[in-house]
């Protein structure tokens, strides 16, 4: 059974820098699409960034466009959520996400079928 395992989450001041992996273990997946989402206690869940695994394309929540960038390794199929000019909005517990059905991938909860267990990002002065 695959699963998937974020790491890199940590506590920054604000304007910091973090970077999350997300990695598959466990066996064979081939997503078509891998993203990232983040929740905060008593709140929805909300999708920050994907990608789609052969063509790049990627998708980016209004609130982290131009500060966080998505990327993947394709050979290990890893992911990575770079994020700078980290805000105290950012904090939450961040999630990736992966599917393999074909069509376009975009941020929705939805869409995805395999979820890591989450990792935590604090940002605080």
């Amino acid at each position: 059974q695959v699963n998937l395992m974020e790491s890199g989450g940590g506590s920054v001041q604000p304007g910091g820098s973090l970077r999350l992996s997300c990695a598959p273990s466990g066996g064979t997946y081939r997503p078509t699409c891998m993203a990232w989402f983040r929740q905060v206690p008593g709140a929805r869940r909300e999708g920050v960034a994907a990608v789609s695994t052969a063509g790049g394309i990627t998708y980016y929540a209004d609130s982290v466009e131009g500060r966080f960038t998505v990327s993947q390794d394709k050979a290990s199929l890893t992911m990575y959520l770079q994020m700078n000019g980290l805000e105290p909005e950012d904090t939450g517990m961040y999630y990736c996400a992966v599917d393999r059905r074909y069509g376009p991938c975009g941020i929705l909860a939805s869409r995805y079928t395999l979820w890591g267990q989450g990792t935590q990002v604090t940002v605080s002065s």
